[in-house]
């Protein structure tokens, strides 16, 4: 099953403050997703997924990041062959970081490349969206019941300040910096399942996820003992070989077959870049 979130298309660009509000009709609308066609929902798609009994065809509606999480944790050093490419060691554990909920964007919104970086790097994967609430789930707990379902997400990095940095936060934290979605898919990946990056249509990354080094239920047990997973948080599974520059005018894609293609545009701040 695929679910979204979405505004009408013809209603999309209103003011945010107008949006936020229940009872107005461009607040954002929760979906399921059928052929060509979008069902309402009322709540959360925790919540049972009645459906309200409106509908729309896909193309007018405009599809928003599919969850709004209270934390999106990623994973990285997850594919061997990302690692060689980097001369980086294996990691014995899940190596975990964050990024900012405010990095989000939905697919077809732009990445602005920030002034103060000279490379910002596409890095394509896999990610888990939580559904139910979890802590402390031990090595043989399924996490299955656990997960809502699963979307691309592109993370974006700010390559050359991540060099300069002990800590990832500022390069992989700026606004903008996670695109998501556009929609998930509840149905659990096959190990066949491959992530693909596309940028202005030449392929630069294409791996099956089960050549992660740490699998998706090694992920969310790990991070379950650390912190308190909540419904709609974001996991990013890590990402294949092939990582590379972005610029101004690119179009990125990030595609995880059986779910869906994320689409971004790239572009300069306002005022074009200052840097050299």
């Amino acid at each position: 099953m695929k679910l979204c979130r979405f505004q009408l298309r013809e209603l999309a660009a209103k003011d945010a403050r107008v949006a936020s509000s229940a009872e107005d009709p461009a607040r954002p609308r929760r979906g399921i997703i059928e052929g060509e066609v979008v069902f309402e929902i009322r709540g959360d798609f925790w919540d049972g997924r009645e459906r309200t009994g409106r509908q729309w065809p896909g193309d007018q509606v405009k599809f928003l990041a599919p969850v709004s999480p209270t934390k999106v944790l990623c994973i990285g050093r997850n594919y061997h062959e990302h690692i060689k490419e980097f001369s980086n060691p294996v990691p014995k554990q899940p190596l975990l970081f964050l990024k900012p909920p405010s990095s989000i964007i939905a697919s077809e919104e732009a990445i602005v490349i920030p002034r103060i970086s000279n490379y910002v790097g596409y890095e394509g994967e896999l990610a888990v969206i939580i559904g139910r609430r979890c802590r402390h789930l031990g090595p043989d707990d399924d996490v299955l019941p656990y997960i809502l379902g699963y979307t691309p997400l592109n993370d974006v990095t700010a390559r050359d300040l991540q060099k300069i940095d002990t800590q990832w936060g500022r390069a992989k934290g700026f606004d903008t910096f996670c695109p998501l979605g556009p929609v998930l898919e509840t149905e659990h990946p096959s190990a066949d399942t491959r992530v693909e990056t596309i940028v202005n249509g030449v392929k630069k990354q294409s791996e099956r996820i089960a050549e992660m080094i740490f699998s998706i239920d090694v992920i969310i047990n790990w991070i379950s003992q650390v912190m308190t997973l909540e419904p709609g948080d974001v996991i990013a599974t890590g990402t294949p070989a092939g990582v590379g520059q972005l610029v101004a005018g690119d179009t990125v894609e990030v595609s995880v077959s059986g779910i869906g293609t994320l689409r971004n545009t790239v572009v300069d701040p306002p005022g074009g870049s200052s840097v050299a």
